[in-house]
């Protein structure tokens, strides 16, 4: 018998088995459903150029400390471009069309500014309270700082401040496991985007991957059987299980005997948020290029409408491509309605913002993440309400099983590099028990 199975849609599955190949142990099996590694690092075609389905950007660099993400992509010589969000107030359009003026951008985002400013002390006093965990929704930090947005431009601010970020609204989203931003804090604010044709996943190291879907999962504290789609069985003295929390909310994998309830409401009332770039080829350019106009903003009285793009002439010269961005509900409402129904959509937005005279979209590309039965979503958030205890059983072993994945770090989940940790220090979890025999899950299988 082998002594892991690590059932891997994602970076943190790969994470955990170098961590296991680096400590001696090579008797492990990864399964992963698709025919390629990294879960939701995804490339693709699109018009002649290779982009990002999921992750794009290396988030928090030029800080104190280094991010390993970052270190990873300057090793492999992987192609990234600053992005700089300093020019919006001059990029900002109204519904109708028609540029916001400069001062009254620059006071919504000094709004949204100092929302955040008092949302982060804030939450440090609630984290500085140890005996309790007490804890509020972004929006409620909001209303307490008398800043609640009310215009259709504050609201459009507060979108890409924190839907942008989080892939839900303030009102779902809890304060103080969200502020301060752990990637900002830990690494730096700067942001880089990632344009290689090796693809965001150049980042992830490739160790053995075999394409089965994974359904049924037997477990004890002694071993585990593992079922795929197919029919085939593997067994195995642990199994290191990462999928997307999303996934783990439905009923694609059986686990016998069921979880116990404090897994299951763990699992279940975590957050999977859904993030979706829409890429637009066009036969020409029509949009300012050149510095202060790589990004820019759409304002609309519906929440998140079309509401951030960015145009792609410093990362693929000549290409004509862009994207916005939209991110929850819209999200959902766009994955279930027709390609060329979107393309109307945001043709009508841009011909708002630049003239009846610009020319269609001549390709369209729309990642369907929650609508894919592997995914679910695109990366977690932690909803407001849901408590330290809680997140500890989330990621807590039962058994045989050890759970990994962005969604169970503390800090940094929703993140690449938090998926990259997590895995990490589950395969020492793992390592512990095959080695030294102290494994974790027994103590959870009679809880």
């Amino acid at each position: 018998m082998i002594s892991t199975i690590d059932i891997t849609y994602t970076n943190s599955g790969i994470s955990a088995a170098k961590q296991l190949q680096d400590s001696g142990i090579h008797d492990f099996l990864i399964l992963e459903a698709t025919n390629r590694i990294g879960g939701r690092i995804h490339k693709t075609q699109f018009g002649g150029d290779t982009v990002e389905k999921g992750a794009n950007w290396l988030h928090g660099v030029g800080g104190s400390k280094k991010n390993p993400m970052f270190e990873i992509a300057k090793t492999i010589k992987l192609k990234n471009y600053y992005s700089d969000f300093s020019n919006v107030s001059l990029n900002t359009y109204k519904q109708e069309g028609g540029k916001y003026p400069k001062e009254e951008v620059e006071a919504a985002l000094g709004k949204a500014a100092s929302n955040e400013e008092f949302g982060t002390e804030f939450a440090e006093k609630l984290s500085a309270t140890k005996a309790t965990d007490d804890d509020m929704s972004l929006l409620a930090a909001e209303r307490l700082n008398k800043m609640e947005p009310k215009t259709t431009l504050e609201k459009m601010v507060d979108f890409y401040s924190f839907d942008g970020e989080q892939a839900e609204a303030p009102r779902v989203t809890s304060l103080k496991h969200v502020l301060p931003r752990p990637e900002y804090s830990l690494y730096g604010e700067s942001a880089y985007f990632v344009a290689d044709e090796r693809g965001f996943e150049g980042i992830v190291h490739e160790i053995a991957k075999t394409c089965l879907v994974v359904t049924e999962i037997e477990y004890t504290v002694t071993g585990v059987i593992i079922k795929t789609e197919d029919g085939k069985e593997f067994h195995a003295k642990t199994a290191i299980i990462s999928p997307s929390v999303g996934v783990l909310q439905t009923d694609l994998i059986k686990f016998k005997p069921k979880l116990p309830l404090w897994k299951r409401r763990a699992i279940d009332e975590f957050s999977l948020g859904i993030y979706t770039k829409i890429f637009l080829k066009f036969p020409r350019k029509f949009w300012p290029t050149g510095p202060g106009t790589e990004f820019f903003f759409y304002a609309h009285e519906r929440r998140g409408y079309y509401a951030i793009w960015q145009q792609l002439e410093n990362e693929y010269p000549g290409s004509n491509i862009m994207f916005v961005t939209v991110a929850d509900q819209e999200s959902i409402r766009i994955e279930q309605q027709p390609d060329e129904e979107t393309k109307a959509e945001a043709m009508e937005v841009l011909r708002k913002i630049f003239g009846k005279d610009i020319p269609d979209a001549t390709d369209i590309m729309i990642p369907r993440w929650n609508s894919d039965r592997l995914y679910k979503g695109t990366f977690s958030n932690w909803p407001a309400g849901y408590t330290e205890e809680k997140h500890n059983h989330l990621r807590a072993p039962i058994g045989s099983l050890y759970f990994t994945g962005e969604h169970t770090h503390p800090q940094l989940f929703g993140y690449v590099d938090g998926a990259y940790f997590a895995g990490a220090d589950t395969a020492k979890d793992v390592i512990s028990c095959i080695k030294r025999k102290v494994c974790k899950g027994k103590v959870n299988m009679n809880i």
